[in-house]
């Protein structure tokens, strides 16, 4: 199962290309926020994403994400399996 995961920006890492490092659940990984551009904001640090196989597909608030998140967790096995594909995952 394919989940969006909400992270937390924590730094821009690549500028050029569009890549910042995100927080999800204690996990860092780096992820293209090139999409979220096209609204003429972009992310900036400290930001919330729904984040989908490498991308971030949309902003949300902090009280959005804290509710998908438990969400999330409530469903057990299927959100510890996106976590650990998203552990393996590696975008440089």
């Amino acid at each position: 199962m394919c989940l969006a995961i909400p992270g937390q920006i924590i730094a821009i890492v690549d500028d050029a290309n569009r890549l910042a490092q995100v927080d999800v659940a204690g996990v860092r990984r780096t992820v293209n926020v090139g999409l979220l551009d096209a609204d003429g904001g972009g992310v900036v640090q400290g930001d919330w994403v729904l984040i989908h196989v490498g991308f971030a597909i949309s902003k949300v608030d902090e009280a959005e994400a804290a509710a998908t998140l438990k969400l999330l967790r409530g469903m057990g096995a299927e959100y510890e399996q996106e976590l650990e594909e998203l552990k393996a995952s590696v975008i440089e």
